[in-house]
């Protein structure tokens, strides 16, 4: 399970460097073979390929008329390899996707994370925590 959030920056070729804390257990479920692709909210999302295709055959499954959704998680997915200093590339076609530049946040998210362009991120934060909790949230104890 991956959780917490990092703060990082991406090298002129558009390379990221996973946190340590991070590498060895990526190694270790995925032989370092990674995917991402699009979230519906702004970011990437960067899974161990067992976890990605756990979620490719979810999404391959669905019915025709999520069909778009399907092109934005599959049709933008990229298999990438993290490389022996625990350096992702991450393609021009997804950086840009994400608005991602050079200050970036990785959130782990249980059995994937998410990249989100730093400021994006703080400012859809801030908006969240303006905002009412959700339901779900009425009868939980914190």
């Amino acid at each position: 399970m991956f959780q917490g959030a990092s703060s990082l920056s991406l090298d002129a070729k558009g390379r990221l460097s996973v946190p340590t804390r991070h590498r060895d257990a990526l190694s270790e479920s995925a032989g370092s073979q990674l995917t991402l692709t699009k979230h519906p909210h702004g970011c990437l999302m960067l899974f161990p390929r067992p976890e990605w295709e756990k979620f490719r055959e979810r999404i391959a499954a669905l019915p025709m008329s999520a069909q778009w959704w399907k092109r934005i998680f599959l049709g933008n997915a990229m298999d990438v390899e993290m490389d022996g200093a625990g350096r992702v590339l991450i393609s021009p076609e997804l950086r840009q996707a994400a608005g991602l530049t050079k200050d970036a946040i990785l959130l782990g998210m249980g059995n994937h994370f998410e990249l989100w362009d730093k400021a994006s991120y703080e400012a859809q934060e801030a908006e969240a925590m303006q905002g009412e909790m959700p339901d779900v949230f009425k009868d939980f104890s914190f």
